[in-house]
C-alpha cells in the first residue's frame, strides 16, 4: 500500500509538474510521462532476475525502497517556476502569469511596451492580445506566435535524475514484493490467494488515498509539498519491511551457496541512474520530433528514425520477440505448443493496444481535466490531477462484483474464455473514450464538460482493466512452453513498457498549444482532444470487435487452457 502510495501519488502529479512548473509543451510533457512509465515496467526484468540470481527478493525490495524514496526527495526540488516567454513576429517577449494559488488555469500576459496584454487563442490559430479593457489591442497572424520558457539546466538535471532514480527504485521493488507474498504460504496453502487479494486491496487502496491527497497538497502547497508525501510513503514502505520484528525471516532470502554481492549491486545501481538520466534526456532532447515526423507523413521508416533512443530500443526488441518467439516454437515445438505459443504471442500483442489507451490516464485525459473540464462541484473544486483517484475507487468497488459474477458464471460454465476477456477490455476502453466524446456535445459556454463524463470514462476503463488485468500473467504460465516460460514473462512485461511509451506517443497528437505552462484557447483544445479521443475510442473497438470474432478459433488453438 505504502509503496503504490508513493508511486501513483507522483504519478497524479507528473504531466502536470512538467507543463506547469517546467514550462515544458504538452507533447514534451507527454513524451517524458510516456519514457517514465515505460522504464518502470522494463527495469523490473533486470530487477527480478538480480534478486533471483543475488539479493533475494526482500533485499531487492529495501534496495528499491531506499532508492525510490530518494527520487521523489530529489523531485522536491525543483526550483523557481520556469519564467515564460513568447516570440511575436520574430521578437521576444516577458509573459507573466496571473491568477492565485489554487487556480490551475489562470492567465497570461504578454509585456509588450510597458503594458500587460491578455494572451488569447482564436479558432484560426490566430492570437489576440487583449487590453486591460478587453479589447483588442494587437492581433498576431497565425505561426508568427511562439511560446517557450527559460528554466534552470541545474534543476531540469535534478528532476531527471529523480525520475532516474525512481525507475531503478521501482525495477528491484516491483516485481519482488509479489514474490516475497507468495513465498508466505507453502504450496497448495488455500490462504494463498486470500494473501494476494489483500495485497492487491492495498495497492488499490494507497493509490486511491495518494491521488486524492498528493494533488491538494501540489496545488494549496506547492509541488514539493505533493512530492514530499509520496517519498513519506516509500520512506513508510521500507521500513515496514526493514523493521519487521522477524515477521519475515526466512522469507525472500538470497539463494543459498551464492557470493554476498550486495555492495556490488548498490554500486551498478547507483551508476545505472546517469544512465536512465542520458536516456531521459535524449527523450527531452527529442521534443516533438516523432509527433510531427509521423503528422508530416515521413513513413514507418521516418518516423522510427525520428523516435528517442529509448522508443527504437522499446520497439526493436518487442518487434524481435513477437517475431522470433513463434519461429522459435515452430522449429523446437509440437504442432500444439506452437498453437499455444502463438495465441500468447497474439494476445500480447492486444495488451499492448489496451494499455495505450488505458494510460491516457496520467497524461491526455489529466490534461484533458485541467483544461475542458468543470472541476468546480460546489463545495469543493478538484486539482486536474485528482481526477485520476477514480480509477483506484472504482477497482476498490468493483473488482469483488467482478470476482463473483465470474465465479458465478464459472459455476454455469458460461465464464467468457481468456480472449473474449480481452476482447470485452478493448471494446471497453474503446467505449470510454466514445462516451466522453458523446458527452463533449454538452460543453457549456466555457468549452468544459461535466466532471461525471470523465468519471464515466474511468468507471468503462476500470470494469475493462477487471477484465484483462488478473488474467495475463496467468495466461502467460498456461500458455508457454515450460522452457521459455521466463522468456514470455519477460516479453508480457515488456508489451506493457511498449504500451507506456506509445500511450505517450498518442498523448502527444492530443497536445495542445499553451503558453506559461496553460491552453490559451479551450474551443481548440475541446476539438483537439475530441478528435483524438473518437480515433482512438474507435479503433480500440474495431480490435476489439476483431478479437471478438476471432476468439473461437484462438480457443481452440488454446488446447483446454482456461
Amino acid at each position: 500500500m505504502w509503496e503504490r502510495f508513493g508511486f501513483y501519488g507522483m504519478r497524479a502529479l507528473l504531466t502536470l509538474y512538467l507543463a506547469n512548473h517546467f514550462l515544458f509543451s504538452q507533447g514534451t510533457s507527454n513524451g517524458l510521462y510516456g519514457a517514465y512509465t515505460s522504464l518502470v515496467y522494463l527495469t523490473p526484468l533486470i530487477g527480478g532476475w538480480v534478486a533471483d540470481r543475488y539479493l533475494g527478493s526482500k533485499g531487492a525490495v529495501k534496495l528499491g525502497a531506499v532508492l525510490m524514496s530518494i527520487g521523489y526527495f530529489t523531485l522536491c526540488f525543483g526550483g523557481e517556476q520556469a519564467k515564460p516567454h513568447a516570440i511575436i513576429d520574430g521578437q521576444r517577449y516577458e509573459v507573466v502569469i496571473g491568477g492565485e494559488r489554487g487556480q490551475e488555469t489562470p492567465p497570461q500576459y504578454a509585456v509588450i511596451d510597458g503594458r500587460q496584454l491578455q494572451i488569447r487563442g482564436n479558432d484560426d490559430k490566430t492570437v489576440s492580445l487583449l487590453a486591460a479593457d478587453g479589447s483588442e489591442a494587437r492581433k498576431v497572424a497565425a505561426g508568427s506566435f511562439r511560446s517557450d520558457a527559460d528554466r534552470s539546466p541545474l534543476f531540469v538535471l535534478v528532476m531527471l535524475l529523480g525520475l532516474s532514480a525512481v525507475s531503478i527504485g521501482n525495477g528491484f521493488f516491483k516485481p519482488n514484493i509479489s514474490t516475497v507474498v507468495g513465498t508466505l504460504y507453502a504450496p497448495g496453502d488455500r490462504r494463498r490467494d486470500a494473501g494476494f487479494t489483500i495485497f492487491y486491496m492495498g495497492i488499490n487502496v494507497g493509490s486511491l488515498l495518494s491521488q486524492f491527497a498528493c494533488p491538494l497538497l501540489a496545488v494549496y502547497v506547492g509541488w514539493w509539498a505533493g512530492f514530499l508525501l509520496a517519498a513519506v510513503g516509500m520512506v513508510c514502505s521500507w521500513a515496514l519491511v526493514q523493521f519487521d520484528g522477524g515477521k519475515l525471516d526466512g522469507y525472500g532470502e538470497p539463494p543459498a551457496g551464492v557470493a554476498d554481492r550486495r555492495l556490488l549491486i548498490i554500486i551498478l545501481a547507483v551508476l545505472a541512474i546517469p544512465l536512465m538520466y542520458l536516456l531521459f534526456s535524449n527523450v527531452l532532447a527529442s521534443g516533438d520530433a516523432a509527433t510531427k515526423a509521423a503528422r508530416e507523413g515521413a513513413g514507418v521508416l521516418g518516423y522510427i528514425a525520428s523516435l528517442p533512443v529509448l522508443g527504437q530500443l522499446m520497439f526493436g526488441s518487442f518487434l524481435l520477440a513477437v517475431i522470433g518467439i513463434p519461429v522459435w516454437a515452430w522449429r523446437i515445438g509440437n504442432r500444439q505448443e506452437f498453437q499455444m505459443m502463438m495465441v500468447a504471442i497474439i494476445l500480447v500483442v492486444f495488451n499492448v493496444v489496451f494499455w495505450t489507451l488505458f494510460e491516457q490516464a496520467g497524461s491526455s485525459l489529466t490534461f484533458f481535466a485541467q483544461s475542458n473540464t468543470e472541476l468546480d462541484i460546489g463545495a469543493y473544486t478538484m486539482p486536474a490531477a485528482q481526477v485520476q483517484v477514480f480509477n483506484p475507487l472504482f477497482i476498490v468497488m468493483f473488482a469483488p462484483v467482478m470476482g463473483w459474477l465470474w465465479g458465478v458464471l464459472g459455476r454455469k460454465r458460461l465464464e467468457p474464455s481468456i480472449p473474449v476477456k480481452f476482447a470485452l477490455a478493448l471494446v471497453g476502453a474503446g467505449a470510454g473514450f466514445l462516451v466522453l466524446v458523446f458527452g463533449t456535445q454538452f460543453a457549456g459556454d466555457n468549452f468544459k464538460v461535466a466532471l461525471v463524463w470523465v468519471a464515466a470514462t474511468y468507471l468503462i476503463h476500470s470494469i475493462a482493466e477487471l477484465c484483462i488485468s488478473p488474467v495475463g500473467l496467468s495466461m502467460i504460465t498456461k500458455l508457454s512452453i515450460a522452457r521459455v516460460v521466463g522468456l514470455m514473462m519477460g516479453t508480457w512485461f515488456l508489451s506493457i513498457a511498449v504500451a507506456q511509451y506509445v500511450a505517450g506517443i498518442v498523448a502527444q497528437f492530443a497536445s495542445v498549444e499553451t503558453v506559461g505552462g496553460q491552453v490559451t484557447n479551450l474551443k481548440v483544445s475541446l476539438d483537439t482532444y475530441t478528435g483524438v479521443f473518437q480515433t482512438i475510442g474507435l479503433i480500440s473497438v474495431g480490435i476489439g470487435v476483431v478479437l471478438l470474432i476471432l476468439s473461437p478459433l484462438i480457443k481452440k488453438w488454446m488446447h483446454g487452457v482456461q
